[in-house]
């Protein structure tokens, strides 16, 4: 079955950066629109940043602009979240989801990783 394995969460100070990325496996890669969403204990889950199958284009947060950039590498059926600056309200964990450009039911999530902001 299709897997998404993320990967590079942790504890980061504030102002301090992190890359987190997500392998993708058993799946076409460069079919699917690749995104990164986060939910913090007692809310919901919210979307962060996503990027197009080919990698040109893509959408965030205003929470994150500026700060947040979503790349991906279909060579390595890879997406990668690059966070700077970051702060205690970027806590939460991290989930990366692949959604296929034309077949909508053809939608998959990771596990999510722990991304802790705090001195």
């Amino acid at each position: 079955q299709v897997q998404l394995a993320e990967s590079g969460g942790g504890l980061v100070q504030p102002g301090g950066s992190l890359r987190l990325s997500c392998k993708a496996s058993r799946l076409t890669f460069s079919n699917y629109a690749m995104s990164w969403h986060r939910q913090a204990p007692g809310k919901e889950r919210e979307l962060v940043a996503t990027i197009t199958s080919a990698g040109g284009s893509s959408n965030y947060a205003d929470s994150v602009k500026g700060r947040f950039t979503i790349s991906r590498d279909n060579a390595k059926n890879t997406v990668y979240l690059i966070m700077s600056s970051l702060k205690p309200e970027d806590t939460a964990v991290y989930y990366c989801n692949a959604r296929h450009s034309s077949i909508r039911s053809l939608d998959f999530w990771g596990q999510g990783t722990q991304v802790t902001v705090s001195s």
